[in-house]
């Protein structure tokens, strides 16, 4: 992978507690790594294919799964290789989008995700950051993966935001006038999370503002201070992740949701995040979350376009430390990859039973 942006000299501001250093534009960084015109038309297909799924003209459940964020780039590229593989056998069933969560959100302080610290020792490197972010982005597009992520810092989704088939804005960020204003100006699909009270009702708000044109305060793609004018974005959709009181994935949670949804005249169109609340925060409890929405949409709730899991290559997280285990989460748990693979092959046998089980009666 090629070497960081230089950093550029520090500039101290005014009062003695801020500094800054000046990072690489969103337009520098993608002249230094340039999405080809094959992998950007690559991009456009997998958007569209994601669009056709949300829209019912495409009968494939849609499976946004990897790492809970990223940290080690050999073991992301090793799990998105061995996801690439899976995607092609289950393609008629299954759209497998990787998950490269490369920022995370903190209730108070904790490491941020690989693009504000690649390093994980606290030196902050975000120059670096970027760039790796965008190389793993990039190398995981060449294997023909769509890439998802959750844009939690505007300015640094200018960074990436060629590169993606998907984005989430988290239950924290729903809220945000400022998510909201940068969702609307986003050419692809977004899931936006239900509060974490549980409710719906923020997430609607969040659509149909999303769905509305915006001039807002931002940065162009040089870095300066612009006023960025946006025309709304239609592909929006609800993320059900549980919240304080519990799960929200059961049929009565999905009743109450689309109930909002049509009340709001928002398209009920829902994925449900298998982790978090939904959950109990057991990551090996995915699987039962899994299964039984996967058995509610064979039953025939075509609402429910999709699924997002936390996975890696190896079950369970830990913490950060010089003596770390390949392959496993420093944030959220996960499952891992064989009961993924096993998880994922067994939802693609089911729905192309009931698929030739459509055709055989037609």
């Amino acid at each position: 992978m090629n070497a960081s942006v230089s950093a550029l000299p520090t500039v101290h501001t005014a009062t003695a507690t801020v500094s800054t250093r000046r990072l690489p534009s969103a337009s520098q960084l993608k002249q230094q790594l340039p999405l080809s015109d094959m992998l950007g038309n690559q991009v456009r297909n997998q958007r569209q294919a994601i669009r056709a799924i949300l829209n019912g003209e495409d009968s494939r459940l849609l499976v946004v799964v990897g790492p809970c964020s990223i940290h080690d780039p050999l073991a992301a590229l090793e799990y998105a290789s061995n996801l690439a593989a899976l995607a092609h056998e289950v393609r008629d069933d299954l759209l497998l989008v990787m998950r490269a969560y490369i920022e995370k959100p903190r209730t108070t302080v904790g490491w941020k995700g690989l693009a504000y610290d690649p390093h994980l020792d606290g030196s902050d490197d975000m120059a670096h950051g970027l760039t790796l972010s965008r190389e793993l982005m990039l190398e995981m597009l060449r294997m023909g993966l769509p890439v998802a992520t959750e844009l939690l810092q505007p300015i640094a989704a200018g960074y990436f935001d060629d590169l993606l088939g998907w984005v989430a804005i988290g239950a924290r960020t729903t809220e945000s006038q400022i998510h909201r204003e940068m969702a609307s100006g986003l050419d692809l699909p977004v899931g936006f999370k239900n509060g974490t009270d549980g409710g719906v009702a923020i997430a609607c708000d969040a659509m149909r503002s999303a769905a509305h044109s915006h001039r807002h305060f931002g940065v162009d793609s040089q870095g300066h201070p612009a006023i960025v004018e946006t025309r709304g974005n239609p592909d929006t959709h609800l993320v059900l992740r549980g919240g304080h009181s519990g799960p929200n994935y059961d049929r009565a949670s999905l009743a109450k949701a689309r109930a909002g949804l049509q009340k709001s005249a928002i398209a009920t169109r829902i994925m449900v995040d298998c982790s978090h609340a939904n959950s109990g925060k057991d990551p090996l409890r995915q699987p039962e979350v899994f299964n039984e929405v996967l058995e509610q949409r064979l039953a025939g709730d075509h609402s429910l376009i999709g699924m997002m899991l936390e996975s890696h290559l190896f079950e369970g997280c830990q913490p950060l430390s010089t003596n770390m285990r390949y392959g496993v989460s420093v944030t959220d748990g996960c499952l891992g990859w064989d009961a993924t693979e096993q998880l994922l092959r067994n939802a693609a046998h089911q729905l192309q039973a009931q698929r030739h089980s459509a055709k055989a009666i037609a």
